[in-house]
């Protein structure tokens, strides 16, 4: 049975969002008017998570215990960001970023805690045949 079959179709959808969000906040970083070397350097990191979550789109069951570092990424993304604070030039934008990089992140933990229950039923079910 394919990974995808598995996991549900709704979240191969989801991790395709999570990848083309880091992937258009990665390049717009890159690609901004005047980016420091910090600024792209953090900017190629976002877009490599990218990567990741379009890679775990292809089969989410197996690729599932790399999401732990997407949700310590973005957790951590949204705690410093808020502890430096916010500037009230991109105050607007950059909340909007930070709000959906905490969404991903609490959707990444819903399927790594809920797909072992998934992983279970399957296991039975493979047994009993």
């Amino acid at each position: 049975m394919s990974g995808i079959n598995d996991a549900g179709r709704g979240w191969v959808w989801f991790f395709w969002s999570a990848a083309i969000f880091n992937f258009a906040i990665g390049a717009a970083a890159m690609l901004g008017p005047t980016p420091t070397v910090d600024t792209r350097l953090v900017a190629v990191l976002v877009f490599a998570f990218g990567i990741i979550y379009a890679v775990t789109a292809h089969d989410p069951n197996r690729y599932a215990s790399v999401l732990w570092a997407g949700v310590f990424g973005k957790v951590a993304v949204v705690a410093l960001m808020v502890a430096a604070g916010l500037d009230d030039e991109s105050y607007g934008t950059t909340a909007i970023v930070l709000a959906l990089d905490l969404l991903f992140a609490f959707g990444f933990l819903i399927f790594l805690l809920t797909r072992s229950e998934v992983d279970d039923a399957n296991s039975a079910s493979i047994t009993q045949e």
